[in-house]
């Protein structure tokens, strides 16, 4: 009770209890069910916001998911079954560690079971189109080529992709997160970039990161003129290269500390891939988190510090669209995209996320295809002598063009 009111009740009834002790009896027994009322109230409110945030967890962890999996199994689709909030991520985890104990025989090529050893039982066991869990999260994966071919060439963006937005920030977000409406404009933005005209313009900079890596490994050569590689990071660190310089040309040193950042970023991750399904793990301040957030900040502040300045060359009407960040920004300013179409742009921080995009989804990918294929060769020398006897019939020692790519029978296979 206010200390106002509280003096205004003492001067009422003081004429009648004229002791202090009686007065402060009185007043006590007046101002206490007050305190009480208060009380109550204040509690059963926190209790209600308690239990409504509580309710809503509960519904997001356990009834959405059950509700899904109902919604999917009714178009026909199977798969696992939903587990309180860890999905499949703990069985994943498990069958991932032990498959490189396992071993393949010579010139075997069936790496799925390996590769994604619980996917692929779970294909084999209920079919092309099946479901599987990310913790709350339903997944369904298609193995069927003609279904997969729908959902790829599909130019509409309706198919629905798994969301963790504090995942995406600390990674890669861009048009692989995208849906719908804001999917097919950052799509027609960045067609551009990839036609084969201005693919033409990037030949130089593939030349030159390869002809770096051969010319590393002749220097490393031993006496018997022999030289035992590593591949697989070989490979990764010649993907950084090319993504480094075709998508910032000549900023390419500061290319490359992006893809350091990125590839000790991916691992810490992926390393956490469990606990990243409970709500709100990434926010929490613990030491790897922390130091995800400064990574990913130093990322964006290079990012940004490149797009400023390739924003105000082009306006001062340097040529700049050699490279992916120059083309996109040009696609970006121009208003239209490649059919005429007005189209609005991307902001700032859209641009950011898609060059993030660039090495993520590029490196990896690009990386395990040639060691994948430099492993296959290794199998079948035979092929390999007649795809190189087939560049130095048609090259010699010259360096490859463009227009020479199409005459490669042999390596296009």
């Amino acid at each position: 009770m206010h200390p106002h009111h509280t003096h205004s009740i003492e001067s009422i009834i003081q004429p009648f209890f004229p002791q202090s002790s009686e007065r402060d009896m009185v007043l006590g027994a007046l101002i206490s069910p007050a305190l009480v009322q208060w009380s109550f109230l204040l509690c059963g409110s926190l209790g209600f916001v308690l239990l409504w945030q509580a309710a809503k967890l509960i519904d997001r962890l356990w009834w959405h998911p059950r509700r899904l999996e109902r919604a999917l199994r009714a178009q026909g689709l199977h798969g696992t079954s939903y587990r309180f909030l860890v999905g499949d991520v703990v069985d994943y985890e498990r069958r991932s560690k032990a498959a490189p104990s396992r071993s393949m025989p010579l010139r075997c090529h069936n790496i799925a079971p390996l590769v994604a050893p619980l996917l692929h039982d779970i294909v084999r066991e209920h079919g092309k189109a099946c479901i599987s869990w990310f913790g709350p999260y339903p997944k369904v994966t298609i193995s069927d080529p003609d279904l997969t071919k729908e959902v790829m060439s599909n130019k509409f963006g309706h198919f629905e992709k798994l969301k963790f937005p504090a995942l995406s920030r600390l990674l890669a977000g861009g048009v692989a997160t995208y849906e719908g409406e804001q999917w097919v404009k950052h799509k027609r933005i960045l067609n551009p970039a990839f036609h084969l005209e201005k693919l033409k313009l990037m030949m130089p900079a593939f030349s030159t990161c390869c002809q770096e890596l051969v010319s590393r490994w002749t220097l490393s050569l031993g006496s018997d003129g022999t030289y035992e590689v590593d591949a697989c990071p070989e490979f990764q660190r010649l993907s950084g290269d090319v993504i480094s310089r075709t998508a910032f040309g000549s900023n390419y040193a500061e290319g490359a500390r992006i893809f350091q950042l990125q590839s000790v970023q991916t691992p810490r991750l992926l390393a956490r891939v469990k606990k990243i399904i409970i709500p709100g793990y990434l926010s929490l301040p613990t030491k790897n988190n922390r130091r995800m957030s400064e990574i990913n900040n130093e990322i964006e502040s290079i990012l940004l510090n490149l797009i400023r300045k390739r924003m105000q060359a082009m306006q001062e009407g340097e040529n700049t669209k050699n490279d992916l960040l120059g083309l996109m920004l040009e696609s970006n300013m121009r208003g239209t995209d490649e059919n005429g179409q007005c189209i609005s742009g991307m902001t700032i921080d859209e641009v950011v996320e898609e060059c993030k995009l660039f090495y993520f989804a590029g490196t990896e990918t690009t990386s395990i295809l040639l060691t994948w294929t430099m492993v296959i060769l290794s199998m079948h020398p035979e092929w390999q002598d007649r795809a190189r006897e087939e560049v130095l019939g048609l090259f010699g020692k010259n360096k490859i063009e463009h227009e020479g790519f199409a005459r490669l029978k042999t390596s296009t296979m």
